[in-house]
């Protein structure tokens, strides 16, 4: 599990939106992001981007996994490996009373 983030997500969203509307003003969407990331103090303007391009994946804007399929894909592997896990549990207890059933005078 990574680790929590130091930014709640509403300024996060928030800091996103900002971008969008002050984009304009600026000759680069860069210039953008580091004037908005200097006035929220946000760490370093890299941060804001990646929240930036997370947002328009998650949006349809750009291509990529957006973050419920992400989610889901997480779990999904999850629960794959637990499944694994319990099937060779299965596998291997059937081996052992198999062989328990298979020796003679026992029964």
């Amino acid at each position: 599990m990574g680790r929590p983030s130091k930014y709640p997500d509403e300024l996060r969203e928030r800091a996103v939106r900002m971008v969008a509307e002050v984009r304009p003003q600026y000759p680069s969407q860069w210039a953008a992001i580091t004037a908005v990331a200097g006035m929220l103090g946000i760490g370093t303007p890299e941060t804001l981007r990646t929240w930036i391009r997370r947002s328009e994946v998650d949006t349809g804007q750009r291509p990529g996994v957006t973050t419920q399929m992400a989610e889901e894909n997480k779990a999904l592997r999850k629960d794959i490996a637990e499944l694994r896990r319990a099937n060779e549990i299965l596998k291997a207890a059937a081996i052992f009373f198999g062989a328990e059933l298979d020796r003679p005078g026992r029964r």
